[in-house]
């Protein structure tokens, strides 16, 4: 069941959306979306969808509405609030916690997962490269960038940047014919997440 929760900060309240699993959650993911923010990602609302197939897998879910919308938006600000959203889940005693970001929000979880060492994986969609400079201190976490070939918006030449200066362990996923918001892809997309969320927690137990 989602619960709606607001996170409180010193620089303001944030939104969210809490999907907890039947037991006390094994992990948990973080999930941002782009300059917009909201709780439903990209690819035709793909957020929900992962919470429900992570709650049935024992992971909890948090869903993040940034406290700033506007553009361009500001990732130092993004980031805040994801490590605000990891504290916040550490007090539900959630200590292994995978982030997930669209657009600027791929940029928002790079920059949080190189300030918070609790951020035990990170996947980015269609990510952009502002901001995200200090994609190298993530290792040796594992990342995943997936970006579609077909993005007008933010060339995958982006994604290929980062993975360029990434470390270990990490992969890169370009899909044909997958425009900025990856809806061609959904299904894949969802695949691919789920798959690496839950061997990237397994791995940091």
């Amino acid at each position: 069941m989602t619960t709606t929760i607001s996170i409180p900060t010193d620089r303001g309240e944030i939104d969210a959306r809490w999907d907890a699993p039947a037991n006390p959650p094994q992990g948990a993911v973080l999930l941002v979306g782009g300059g917009d923010g909201g709780f439903d990602g990209p690819a035709e609302a793909l957020y929900p969808t992962l919470a429900e197939d992570f709650t049935t897998r024992g992971l909890g879910t948090l869903r993040l509405d940034f406290r700033i919308h506007r553009f361009p938006n500001d990732v130092d600000e993004g980031a805040y609030d994801v490590v605000a959203g990891l504290r916040w889940l550490a007090t539900q005693g959630v200590e292994r916690v995978a982030l997930v970001g669209h657009s600027f929000g791929g940029a928002v979880v790079i920059e949080a997962a190189a300030q918070d060492a609790s951020a035990a994986a990170v996947v980015t969609l269609a990510t952009q490269t502002a901001g995200a400079q200090n994609v190298a201190l993530i290792a040796p976490r594992p990342l995943l960038l997936i970006h579609g070939l077909d993005d007008v918006r933010l060339s995958p030449r982006c994604s290929q940047l980062l993975y360029g200066m990434a470390g270990d362990p990490r992969s890169l996923v370009l899909i044909p014919d997958a425009t900025h918001s990856l809806r061609q892809a959904r299904e894949e997309v969802r695949t691919r997440i789920l798959e690496f969320v839950m061997s990237a927690l397994a791995g940091n137990r």
